[in-house]
């Protein structure tokens, strides 16, 4: 073989060895990645239940100072939190010192303040369990119980972007009266032998309270995150104009994603894949509500998408408002971590995962059985819509690699 011939065959070798060890870098690489994202899985599965019980072991601090250290940019609580059954048993049951009204905002709520200065936002129950909310698919009183199953969904999807939320059953004649401020004492009255409060909002009205059975009222409790991380409110780029007759431009210019792309924060960081995120969040438990959205302050798009107020959801199973799901369908990209997610919770694991992380709750059952059908359902929606980006784009443009190390140091 002449010299020239070969030294052509070297380089084709050397091509082929170099393309070959690129190749199988990246397979090795994926596959360690699809096995975290497994391993994550069952670490999940395995700490779905939380008993909430007043014992904190291994340390002097009480459970809001706790909270406050999980919070970090990219996450609200750790993957890790043996003491997540503590925080909650403290949100259910300390000591109610203040209560006033809510901070502002279109629906009622009242803001408490419980003993050692943890304030949560108290949302009561306006609806049984089985009441389907007909009309729109915003419409409608919050409902409570939504706020808790949200949580527990953000857990399962493992976000982990929502505050924490737990069930409270409070007397408002005994906790609530005697520690409230005379602008929410001046909202109450009574409702035959039921006591009742209609707040300040927006949307509150004497006509229309929210009354208890008797003295004692159900409702859930959000924790408030800590002042240290100030939020900043943005207006969501798919938001509706909640204006009969005008469309969003989403709603009818199919190259909207490419113009979001191009605007800050969505043209560099995380806050599309955010945005996505959320928007599979929010079609699984039917919020089409989400006008805005909050992040930290001064972030420039690095930090989450905070998934606060998701209490427009689960108001009717037979609805799926697929419109939510328009900044999957439109951008067809999706982080592959949470593609890995929601293939293994298809088969009804969806479902059962959801029951058993809300079994604990005081409030429990926390959902109907036909909304908890409804979410198995709304999976193969959204997995059918992603199977329909990448036959038509490839899987290398639609599944996107975007694991951001986190720190809880």
């Amino acid at each position: 073989m002449k010299l020239k011939q070969r030294v052509v065959l070297l380089a084709i070798l050397l091509v082929i060895f170099i393309f070959t060890k690129v190749f199988l870098i990246d397979n090795l690489d994926t596959s360690a990645a699809n096995r975290e994202d497994q391993r994550a899985f069952q670490r999940m599965l395995a700490g779905l239940r939380v008993a909430l019980e007043p014992r904190l072991e291994h340390t002097l601090q009480s459970p809001w100072e706790i909270a406050a250290q999980w919070v970090v940019p990219r996450e609200v609580y750790p993957e890790d939190t043996p003491e997540l059954g503590a925080v909650m048993h403290a949100m259910t049951t300390k000591r109610i010192v203040k209560a006033d009204v809510g901070y502002k905002g279109t629906q009622l709520k009242a803001l408490l303040v419980l003993e050692g200065g943890q304030k949560v936002v108290f949302k009561p129950k306006r609806y049984a369990r089985d009441y389907i909310v007909e009309g729109e698919p915003y419409a409608g009183y919050d409902r409570h119980n939504a706020e808790v199953a949200a949580f527990h969904l953000d857990r399962i999807l493992g976000f982990r972007r929502a505050p924490l939320v737990v069930g409270r059953f409070v007397n408002l004649r005994t906790e609530i009266k005697p520690v409230a401020t005379e602008q929410l004492l001046g909202t109450f009255l009574t409702v035959g032998n039921n006591t009742c409060f209609y707040g300040k909002c927006y949307y509150c009205r004497e006509t229309e309270p929210a009354c208890a059975d008797g003295d004692i009222m159900e409702g859930s409790v959000t924790l408030w995150l800590p002042d240290v991380w100030p939020l900043q409110k943005h207006r969501h780029p798919w938001g509706r104009t909640y204006r009969e007759g005008k469309l969003a431009r989403w709603e009818y210019d199919e190259s909207y994603c490419d113009a979001v792309k191009k605007t800050s924060p969505y043209d560099s960081g995380p806050r599309l894949l955010d945005i996505i995120d959320t928007a599979i969040f929010d079609f699984l438990i039917g919020n089409a509500d989400r006008h805005h959205y909050e992040s930290f302050q001064d972030d420039e798009g690095a930090s989450m998408l905070i998934l606060l107020d998701n209490a427009k959801s689960f108001g009717n199973p037979a609805l799926d408002e697929r419109s939510i799901l328009a900044p999957l369908y439109q951008c067809c990209i999706i982080r592959v971590s949470t593609w890995n997610r929601l293939n293994y919770l298809k088969n009804g694991v969806l479902k059962s995962a959801l029951k058993t992380a809300m079994s604990h709750d005081p409030i429990s059952p926390v959902l109907s059985d036909p909304h908890l059908d409804a979410l198995d359902q709304r999976l193969l929606s959204i997995l059918a819509t992603v199977k329909q980006c990448t036959d038509q784009f490839g899987p290398d443009v639609v599944l996107v690699e975007d694991r951001m190390t986190l720190s809880h140091l």
